[in-house]
């Protein structure tokens, strides 16, 4: 299938531009399948039918581009955010806003497929995360829960975070408390989840931003966002670059 394309940007002739770029893209296929000159044009297409990716300029009459991308970031279901730009200077609040990648105007084929590839190992691994492998049974965590045993679907955890003594479990739903050692889950499970501090192990599938973050006891730093909880989560030094090369995939 291609993907579905909303090319949002005040200039016509950069429109037209874009469409035939993507109609040339190959590995993957994508089609154009609206246009808007502004924001709320925009958010008229959104509402109205379901794209993959949004190629998205910034300077634009009324709302600009990073505004309509906090809007797209709270959508059910989003699709994808590319900036296309002539503009290099607002890349980090680009990703900060959860883009995708970040284009400069003039547009080159090879770096317009190169983006939209990205968005389509996100839709994979969003459609991976959603369907089960056949004939593969779902891995649980065994769970004391006063007095009770459970069963946790490895699948439902978020995290996992090291407290003293011992270890908290949280999904989506609630919060868990586990004996164990972090490394020994970390070793076992490296494929679903990565270190991100020496007390915390994240989904992989979960995480949703990383950005700027201020703790107390540790100062300036940053910390990761993920799907389903509030909560932030620190990312340590060390750990710092293996997060920014999982985001990015």
């Amino acid at each position: 299938m291609k993907l579905k394309v909303l090319v949002v940007d005040d200039e016509a002739l950069a429109r037209s531009r874009l469409r035939t770029l993507v109609g040339d893209c190959t590995a993957p296929a994508a089609v154009v399948g609206a246009e808007a000159a502004d924001t709320a044009q925009a958010m008229k297409a959104l509402q109205r039918e379901q794209f993959d990716a949004v190629l998205l300029d910034i300077r634009m009459p009324g709302a600009d581009g990073m505004a309509l991308a906090g809007m797209i970031a709270a959508m059910p279901q989003p699709p994808a955010v590319v900036f296309v730009t002539a503009h290099a200077e607002h890349a980090v609040q680009a990703f900060e806003l959860e883009a995708v990648d970040y284009l400069t105007k003039p547009v080159r084929l090879e770096r317009l497929q190169q983006a939209l590839q990205k968005v389509e190992r996100l839709m994979q691994a969003a459609q991976a995360a959603r369907t089960p492998q056949a004939g593969a049974a779902e891995e649980m965590l065994i769970i004391q829960d006063r007095g009770r045993t459970e069963r946790v679907p490895l699948a439902e955890v978020l995290y996992f975070k090291a407290e003293l003594k011992y270890i908290t479990v949280r999904t989506a739903g609630r919060s868990y408390i586990l004996d164990g050692s972090l490394s020994e889950l970390e070793e076992r499970h490296a494929a679903r989840f990565m270190r991100i501090h020496r007390n915390a192990l994240i989904a992989r599938r979960a995480v949703r931003a990383l950005e700027k973050h201020f703790d107390p006891e540790e100062g300036e730093g940053w910390a990761v966002r993920l799907n389903g909880v509030d909560e932030l989560l620190a990312v340590s030094r060390r750990q710092l670059t293996a997060v920014r090369e999982a985001i990015a995939g």
